[in-house]
C-alpha cells in the first residue's frame, strides 16, 4: 500500500489521478500556455530592441526614453520568466523532482505574466505618445493598464475566490441541489 503523499496515492480532485499524474496534467497543461505567450513576447522584446536604431527614436523626449528602457526591461524579464520553466526542466530532467518544476513554473509564469502586462502597458502608452501626443499616451497608458488589471488579474481572482465562497455556501446549504 503506498505512503501517505507518495506518487501513487490517489488526489481527491475528483479526477481518480495519482499524484504525479496530476503534477503531469499541470506541467503538461503549464505548457500549453506557455506556448501561446511565449512567441508573442518574444516578438514584442525582438521589436523593442531595434527600435533604437530606427531614425524617430532620437526624437523621443527623455520621459519617453525612460520609458522604453522600462518597457525593454520589462520585455525582456518577461521572456527569462516564461522561458525559465523549459531551463528548470531541463536542468532537473529525471531527478524525480517534477512537483518543485511545476511550483517553480507556476510562479515564473506568473511573474512573466505581470512583466508582459507592465510591457505592453507601456508600449502602448509609448506610440500613442508618439503618434498622438502626450495626453494621448497617458490616456492609453490608463486605459491599457485598468484592461490588463482588469482582464489577466481581477477576472481571474473573482472567479479564483468567488468560486470558493460559492462551493462553501452550497456545502453549508442542505438541501440545495448544487
Amino acid at each position: 500500500m503506498p505512503s501517505e503523499g507518495s506518487a501513487a496515492t490517489p488526489v481527491s480532485n475528483g479526477r481518480h489521478e495519482t499524484e504525479t499524474e496530476a503534477l503531469d496534467r499541470n506541467w503538461g497543461s503549464l505548457m500549453q500556455e506557455l506556448r501561446v505567450v511565449q512567441t508573442g513576447v518574444q516578438l514584442l522584446t525582438g521589436f523593442l530592441l531595434t527600435l533604437p536604431f530606427q531614425n524617430r527614436f532620437a526624437g523621443l523626449s527623455t520621459p519617453m526614453r525612460v520609458l522604453y528602457l522600462i518597457d525593454v526591461a520589462g520585455s525582456v524579464s518577461a521572456t527569462i520568466c516564461l522561458v525559465a520553466p523549459v531551463a528548470a526542466h531541463r536542468m532537473l530532467f529525471r531527478q524525480h523532482r517534477i512537483q518543485s518544476v511545476v511550483t517553480a513554473a507556476h510562479r515564473y509564469a506568473i511573474a512573466g505574466l505581470t512583466l508582459l502586462g507592465v510591457s505592453l502597458t507601456g508600449v502602448a502608452t509609448l506610440i500613442f505618445d508618439t503618434v498622438a501626443g502626450p495626453a494621448g499616451g497617458i490616456a492609453a497608458g490608463v486605459v491599457f493598464a485598468l484592461l490588463f488589471a482588469a482582464m489577466w488579474v481581477l477576472h481571474p481572482w473573482r472567479h479564483r475566490y468567488g468560486s470558493r465562497v460559492h462551493a462553501s455556501r452550497r456545502a453549508f446549504a442542505p438541501g440545495e441541489a448544487g
